[in-house]
């Protein structure tokens, strides 16, 4: 059960309460004592405290002051962060219901403060026997904030219930989701929500010649899908579908090329992407926006057995272009290529793939944010750029010269799958590139897509990093 956020008008005298605030000097002096003033004013001035906890035994009430010197798309971070310092809090007092009132100037400080405790109260307990001892005791987060209507709460809700989804699937053992089972959660998804499913057989895999992911998928026990996502309103602002493409990798072991020590103990993980087009497909139709979006989602696992494919194999793609393959552990661009190339029949206003690609992206830039390239405009990347900051899913534009194209030539093939020890992010987009005629960006989420530890909102295992941002994106791009 995910948080509920609603819109309220008013506090009870025995309801606990968070009360933002821009400063020392705003405090609205009639929701506090005498003694209670003073104490707020000694943790700020001497203590330098933002956030103040005042216990009336009954009622616990904290009081956030908001640092407004940055900018205002950092500004509204610090306080989703600020939810998640506030939330341990809350559960270790076992508060159920929590009350946010806003006396800032800033509409959306309560929606971003409600956003950072729904998003930090997630759990994933479906495998715990003791579920109820384990499950954290928020329920309910209150609005009380006249400049926020029904609409925005309910909007804020979905997107929430679609990214946790996206972590549900993430965090799902291979046991559980296999690729059959993935395309069944996004069919169930779709019927939630209201968006359109329907899943490729592997012998309309095999009639469509996507060889990509049939040769992924050669080693697994478990046949590959391919799962098309649609929403489509009936008077859509776009003539033309944006349409976005999922990695999804239920299981990766590398292959032949099998990961070595650690390496293999996440790889659950390796359909983030997948995840993210399926909650953006959620969140999307929830919300009614008036944009047309498709979601393409090639899935198998990457296992070994006598039939696994192996390095120095050369295939053929669903475009017809052949791969040699140098390492059966880059396999994600394979089964991208086969769905870009697909992708084309749409005749997109826009692709935009994600994908756990690289180990390269994350050694680049951590988990700070997603690794972004492609022939967009720049206008559109501007557009996407503006999104990433908004809900503080950055993206970090690389270079892609045509030289690093180079890396990528085969002696015995068109291309091969690998392309050296340098710039291991960029050669994988230039890969993709390879099966793309539109407007395309490629997002590689290796690095924020699954965490070690809890990061603020952001908590350990599967984040579902990609549906905010897409989201945004998409609501502005629908305008």
């Amino acid at each position: 059960m995910f948080t509920t956020i609603h819109k309220s008008k008013k506090i009870n005298e025995s309801g606990h309460a968070i009360y933002l605030f821009s400063s020392l000097k705003s405090i609205n002096t009639k929701l506090f004592s005498k003694d209670e003033l003073e104490y707020i004013k000694t943790q700020v001035e001497k203590n330098e405290q933002k956030t103040i906890l005042i216990n009336r035994l009954k009622q616990q009430v904290f009081v956030l002051l908001i640092d407004e010197k940055k900018e205002k798309h950092a500004t509204v971070e610090t306080v989703r962060a600020k939810g998640a310092t506030i939330l341990a809090s809350i559960k270790s007092q076992k508060i159920a219901e929590i009350n946010i009132q806003n006396h800032s100037s800033e509409k959306l400080y309560s929606l971003a403060l409600a956003e950072g405790l729904a998003l930090a109260n997630y759990q994933f307990l479906k495998y715990k026997t003791t579920k109820a001892k384990s499950a954290t005791s928020l329920k309910k987060v209150n609005i009380l904030d006249a400049d926020v209507s029904e609409t925005q709460v309910a909007e804020l809700q979905h997107v929430i219930d679609a990214t946790l989804f996206s972590r549900d699937l993430v965090n799902e053992p291979v046991s559980f989701l296999s690729a059959p089972q993935l395309s069944k959660e996004i069919e169930k998804l779709g019927k939630q929500s209201g968006f359109k499913v329907e899943v490729l057989s592997k012998a309309k895999i095999e009639a469509l010649k996507m060889g990509g992911l049939l040769a992924v998928n050669k080693g697994s026990v478990q046949p590959p899908t391919f799962t098309i996502l649609e929403w489509k309103p009936k008077n859509a602002s776009n003539k033309k579908p944006v349409v976005l493409v999922g990695k999804g990798v239920v299981y990766d072991t590398g292959g032949y090329n099998i990961k070595v020590g650690t390496g293999m103990e996440t790889m659950k993980c390796d359909m983030a992407g997948a995840a993210a087009v399926a909650g953006t497909l959620y969140a999307v139709a929830k919300n009614k926006l008036n944009v047309h979006v498709i979601g393409l989602i090639p899935a198998t696992d990457n296992r070994i057995d006598s039939k696994a494919y192996v390095a120095g194999d050369v295939i053929t793609m669903h475009s017809g272009k052949t791969v040699e393959v140098l390492n059966t552990d880059a396999e994600g661009r394979l089964i991208l290529g086969d769905a870009l190339s697909y992708a084309k029949k749409y005749n997109p206003e826009l692709v935009i793939d994600l994908a756990t690609l690289t180990g390269a992206a994350m050694a680049a830039i951590g988990k700070y944010g997603i690794v972004a390239m492609g022939n967009a405009d720049e206008k559109i990347k501007n557009k996407l750029k503006e999104s990433g900051n908004v809900v503080y899913e950055r993206l970090a534009e690389f270079p892609f010269w045509e030289e690093y194209g180079d890396l990528i030539k085969s002696d015995i093939a068109e291309i091969k799958n690998l392309g050296g020890p340098y710039g291991g992010a960029i050669t994988a987009g230039k890969f993709l590139e390879h099966f793309v005629d539109y407007p395309w960006m490629h997002f590689d989420i290796a690095g924020p897509a699954f965490l070690e530890a809890n990061d603020a909102y952001r908590t350990k295992g599967g984040t579902g990093t990609g549906v905010r941002l897409l989201y945004h994106f998409l609501k502005n791009n629908s305008k």
